[in-house]
């Protein structure tokens, strides 16, 4: 878990849905900056708005609607309320999400959602409960869960993804020069010598390549930059060995591209990722408790109501007050929504 100034952020995966990450985080004052994702984004919103800028403008997403992201879609976010916005996700891969498809559904070709925002308290609430399920420890009820998420969500605002064929000579071009930045990544060649190797203008290039990626060459490469250096962060290479590998100058680079694209920096991306097995062996916490000055909320486990004795200890002041008014349920679940995930329908068709 990671908390900064209010702000506070969860980025894991449970061993028993492969293919499939996790978030829950509370953002204040975080900005996204322009990026991609390689799984689909199914964000639920459970207080506050969030604005995120996708195809031509601002999108907003508000409690109880979901902001949905396709794979390799740019997108940017940001608070669209002075108290932020707090929201629960998880990101099944394309694969994940085409063998649903294919068997819940009749779409045909690449599977991906039509619109970037659906006002669904429904599945918001179905979005929590997998997140709980996986707190819990309980692979049947996050399993079934996603799966009802994802078929729901195809049938709501689902459609075949248009194929990327390169057709044009800026396309081509453009892929040329992603193909370079990919080999050289970790020394990439000004925006002038790469246009001169694919005998192209520099103004060229760069139209080409927003016109193909929807962002500019150096915007792309430290997205994948990031990309790569979760996939290091992943196999166990420390983050300092990764920033380096990957092209950024020293860790704290890496640390403020990270976490302005993954929400959470690097260190405690890697500790939550590589420490699931160890937090589903202790069942006396919850393995998404957050830390409240050392001791453990185990309010993140309740489904209702959190009781007196499930409260972190009260402290005198301001402190009481602020966490008197903020800390009657789970930060992370949905106003309209309770229950634990067996109450939850457990057939596709829901």
């Amino acid at each position: 878990m990671a908390e900064t100034r209010g702000e506070r952020a969860r980025h894991w995966r449970y061993e028993e849905l492969p293919g499939v990450d996790l978030l829950r985080a509370h953002y204040i004052r975080k900005s996204f900056v322009r990026h991609t994702h390689e799984h689909f984004v199914i964000a639920a919103i459970a207080d506050g708005v969030e604005v995120f800028h996708h195809g031509s403008g601002d999108q907003y997403a508000g409690a109880g609607a979901l902001a949905l992201v396709n794979p390799d879609t740019p997108h940017t976010g940001r608070a669209g309320v002075p108290e932020g916005w707090q929201y629960g996700a998880v990101y099944p891969s394309p694969d994940v999400v085409a063998a649903i498809a294919a068997e819940t559904t009749t779409l045909r070709g690449t599977p991906g959602f039509v619109t970037p925002v659906l006002d669904d308290p429904y599945t918001v609430h179905l979005v929590h409960q997998v997140l709980r399920a996986t707190d819990e420890g309980n692979p049947l009820a996050a399993d079934t869960l996603l799966r009802v998420i994802v078929t729901r969500l195809l049938r709501l605002n689902g459609g075949t993804l248009p194929r990327r064929e390169v057709r044009t000579a800026g396309a081509r071009t453009a892929a040329r020069a992603r193909a370079v930045l990919e080999e050289r990544m970790a020394t990439p060649p000004t925006l002038e010598q790469l246009a001169a190797g694919l005998g192209t203008s520099p103004f060229a290039l760069l139209r080409a390549f927003r016109g193909t990626y929807g962002m500019p060459p150096h915007t792309w490469l430290t997205d994948a930059r990031v990309r790569r250096a979760r996939r290091l962060l992943d196999a166990g290479t420390t983050p300092s060995e990764a920033a380096v590998t990957v092209g950024f100058t020293d860790q704290p680079h890496l640390n403020r591209h990270f976490s302005r694209i993954v929400g959470v920096p690097p260190g405690a991306y890697q500790r939550e990722r590589k420490n699931v097995q160890d937090a589903r062996g202790d069942r006396s916490v919850a393995s998404g408790a957050w830390q409240w000055n050392g001791q453990q909320d185990m309010s993140t486990r309740t489904y209702g109501p959190v009781t007196e004795a499930a409260r972190p200890p009260r402290a005198q002041g301001t402190r009481s007050r602020r966490e008197g008014r903020s800390r009657t349920a789970p930060w992370y679940g949905t106003h309209s929504a309770s229950g634990s995930p067996s109450d939850s329908p457990g057939s596709p068709s829901a």
